[in-house]
């Protein structure tokens, strides 16, 4: 009987459209067929409720109301079933999005080789140009391809000699790796089936700067650039202005810069706007620090500061092996969100017992030991 009843209710909204559609149009014999039409449903409506009315004792008035409330109701569950997956949609993604900013990659390793780092700089570089991150500064420790991060390295000379043994192949690897692809094709497609054809053009030749294109096989839309150890000087603040119009929302890095932060540019009476224009081409982009590896020294230990995108700075020292005082350990000490300080580092150290004592009193111990 229920079902009849809604059918009675179908047929009576039939009916109000059909007279809807009367009001705007003018009777003709097919209106008055449609009219006893509708006339012979509605009679068929009224009868249908009033059986249904009387099978379960109620006035039609009441089962009119009853089925009203039904379909209010019925509305209003499924605007809350929607709304309850929209929630719940909006809520797993924003779980995704704390998860993710929970991990302060305490899994990451130092890399002790210049092939590592470049690894571990491409996974940066790629996931940040991902999220939309196209311009952005890398931060090499500079390692010849025959030194590891644990040995003390000399440049007598100068920035021509870090470029020409470590900063210019660690740039060169690095671009042949990234795959900053803005078409259809995936980074992983393009790194397994295309890889880039890397030119590398000088800049200055006493600065050891230099322009690292990397021209993509899948079409220039996904051509990169890389400029190597740009320094203060107005003419690379330009150069990289230049750079940053003609590639629009493709990647450009800017690797080692001779700055920390806007305070390096100094007064320059041939370059009075140098700072201002600084400010606005390169810090107000901006340009992000998406990898870095610092190497420092605190308290007499070697201390490694690393930075890879998305992750927060990670803190390490390095430790003597006590079994075999040739050999050294890496020790994570912990983590931050900015750049760390020697202050933060310090106090990390203390709170170790590893670095209970200095170097130098450890060495005395185990020369001791040995006696």
């Amino acid at each position: 009987m229920i079902a009849a009843w809604f059918l009675a209710i179908g047929l009576s909204n039939s009916f109000t459209a059909v007279n809807r559609h009367h009001q705007i149009r003018p009777p003709s014999r097919l209106a008055v067929s449609a009219e006893d039409d509708a006339a012979a449903l509605m009679e068929k409506v009224k009868k249908m409720r009033e059986e249904i009315a009387s099978l379960e004792g109620k006035s039609v008035d009441t089962v009119e109301q009853e089925a009203s409330n039904k379909k209010a109701a019925e509305k209003d569950r499924l605007e809350n079933m929607e709304a309850e997956r929209e929630r719940v949609s909006a809520a797993s993604s924003s779980s995704v999005t704390t998860r993710k900013r929970a991990k302060n990659g305490k899994f990451l390793s130092v890399p002790m080789v210049a092939d590592d780092q470049v690894e571990q700089a491409a996974g940066a570089v790629e996931a940040a140009f991902k999220d939309g991150i196209s311009r952005q500064v890398v931060r090499f420790s500079l390692l010849p391809e025959s030194k590891t991060l644990s040995e003390d390295i000399q440049w007598p000379g100068g920035a021509q000699q870090m470029y020409r043994e470590a900063a210019g192949p660690l740039t060169r690897s690095l671009m042949g790796t990234i795959r900053a692809v803005t078409g259809n094709a995936t980074a992983a497609d393009v790194r397994y089936h295309y890889r880039p054809n890397v030119t590398t053009k000088d800049v200055l030749d006493f600065d050891g700067s230099a322009l690292v294109t990397a021209s993509a096989a899948t079409g220039p839309q996904d051509n990169i650039e890389a400029l190597v150890f740009p320094n203060t000087d107005t003419k690379y603040t330009n150069d990289i202005k230049d750079l940053d119009e003609k590639l629009g929302g493709r990647l450009l890095l800017l690797v080692n810069p001779f700055w920390r932060d806007i305070s390096s540019w100094g007064i320059n009476i041939l370059a009075p706007k140098g700072k201002q224009l600084a400010q606005e081409i390169i810090f107000d982009r901006p340009f992000e620090e998406t990898y870095v590896l610092l190497k420092k020294s605190v308290r007499g230990e070697d201390c490694v500061a690393l930075k890879v995108y998305p992750y927060d700075w990670q803190l390490y020292a390095f430790r003597e092996d006590d079994s075999w005082p040739y050999a050294e350990n890496i020790l994570w000490l912990g983590s931050t969100p900015t750049e760390p300080t020697t202050v933060e580092f310090s106090a990390l150290l203390e709170e170790r017992e590893e670095f209970k004592y200095n170097k130098n009193m450890r060495n005395l111990q185990r020369m001791q030991n040995r006696d």
